[in-house]
Formats: C-alpha cells, structure tokens, sequence
C-alpha cells in the first residue's frame, strides 16, 4: 500500500497509524516488521529531519535502506524518469520514499512499481507524514485531536505541510485557520483568515509556524525578513502550544528567547517523526 498523500486515507487509518505510533514510543521491543526489507530513499531536495528519520525508522524495523543519489545517477547521462524508475523496480526494493519539488511526482511513480512508494513531500501537494507527526505531537499534549482549534502562520500558498493538515482538519473537526502577509495566503478557499497575529494566536490549542520557501521565490513577496518578523513573528510566549515542521528561520518566524520555552513542541514533533514513519511503514506492509 502507498502513503502518497492523506487525501487518499480515511479517518480509520490515520488513527491506525497513530495508535500504531504511540505503541512504538512506548515500548523498546520493536516487531521486525521490514526484517529484510529494502527501502529506497530518494530525495531531490534537501532534507534533514524527514530524510534522517525515515531511514532511521526503517532501520528499527530491521528493514536495509539504500540512499539513491540522483546528483550521480543515469538521469545526468538523459534517462528519463520512467525509465529511471522502471530499472530500479526490476531490482524488486519494498519501498521508495521521495521527495521531490514537483507536485503529483509520489504518485506519478507509484504507477511504475510494484513497491510502496511513501510521498516524503512534493512539490506545494503534501507531507503527509510530517501532519502525522504533528498529529502525534497534538495528541501527546491535549489527549484529544478531536474539535481543536489550529491556526497556521505563514508562506501557507507553498506549504506541502498546510495542505495536508487540512484534511486532517476535515477529518476530525478542527476549528482552522490561516494568517500571514496576503500574497502568502491562498485564494479562494473555505478555511478561515485571521485579521490580526493577536487574533490568530488567541483561544488557539496550536499555533503551527511555517518559514519563509526561499527556495520557492518567498521572498519576493515581502519587503525582507525583518519585516516578517515584526508583523508576523512570534516574538514572546503565548498561550497556545507552538509548532514548526521546520527548518526553523530563527528570528524570522520565530525568536531564539522563545525558541526555549516549554510550550515550543518543535523537537518532540522531531522525536516524535520517528515513530511516526515507523508506523507508516508497517502499516504499508502490512496491507
């Protein structure tokens, strides 16, 4: 089974996976449930925490990981990618799991395997383990992820991680929101926008700050990063828990003296990301 994107999993089997996931924190006895397996990781942005994680949940799981290198590849010598993706296969791996700056590209090699493609991010679509995680992290501190109230701050029209928390929020009834300079905020779509930061971190249960895409021409659209800063960055404690799929620009979306307080989730959602692409990975072999 492929993990290409929430859209395609139902509230059943995201609470599978989360269950699956506070079980594997709990305990030190991990099931070798990849005992063997081959995982391909395939990942054509830059990456730390999701790169490092996978293959470390892979590993626990007693599965072997092979880190594909496109910068040495056949697709510098003008293979295609179908073609690419058609000879790996024929070396039978279980899994790939990529990232890639183009949107649809999980699924579009999914038709090209008979492995389990895991979407590690692509393009402005979905992180769909990285909303798990955050998931996991809600739960953790509220016990419940039922009618909470979320709002995310930020470069929202190219975040991956935005799209794939709102169909989290369909799910389980989430009272979300959005907030962040106008040219970062998407058009003509049913979810709420705050007026102000004050409004957009009052009566929250989660703040979710996401950075500036540098990488995707943000920048273009705001005056510099100061500016940022001083409309939209969290610049003291606030009420409601912080998170930030990271990596965190800091002093930008957020400030370094409130990078330290305790209601700053940003490295338990890295602990917790582990786990998390744990359960993703026996819950695709297992079905």
């Amino acid at each position: 089974m492929h993990c290409l994107g929430l859209k395609y999993f139902n509230k059943n089997q995201v609470e599978s996976i989360l269950e699956k996931a506070v079980y594997f924190k709990s305990t030190k006895n991990y099931t070798k449930s990849l005992q063997d397996a081959i995982v391909v990781n395939m990942f054509f942005e830059n990456s730390t925490r999701t790169k490092t994680s996978f293959e470390i949940a892979a590993l626990k799981l007693g599965a072997r990981v092979v880190n594909f290198d496109y910068t040495k590849s056949s697709l510098q010598k003008g293979e295609n990618w179908i073609d690419t993706i058609t000879n790996l296969n024929a070396m039978h791996p279980d899994f790939f799991v990529t990232r890639h700056a183009y949107s649809g590209f999980a699924y579009y090699i999914s038709q090209f395997t008979q492995a389990n493609v895991i979407n590690a991010g692509d393009g402005t679509n979905e992180h769909p383990s990285q909303a798990l995680l955050d998931l996991m992290t809600m739960y953790e501190h509220k016990k419940d992820i039922e009618n909470l109230k979320v709002c995310i701050i930020g470069d929202i029209i190219n975040s991956r991680v935005a799209r794939s928390h709102m169909y989290l929020a369909k799910m389980f009834n989430w009272d979300l929101s959005f907030y962040g300079p106008s040219t970062f905020l998407p058009q003509n779509i049913d979810i709420k926008i705050e007026k102000d930061l004050k409004q957009a971190i009052s009566n929250k249960d989660f703040v979710i700050l996401l950075r500036i895409q540098l990488e995707r021409k943000s920048g273009v659209n705001i005056p510099s990063l100061d500016e940022y800063n001083k409309f939209f960055g969290i610049k003291e404690p606030i009420g409601a828990y912080i998170m930030h799929p990271g990596p965190v620009n800091r002093d930008v979306e957020l400030d370094s003296t409130v990078y330290i307080d305790r209601n700053v989730l940003i490295t338990k959602q890295v602990e917790n990301g582990v786990f998390v692409r744990m359960a993703i990975f026996d819950f695709c072999m297992s079905n």
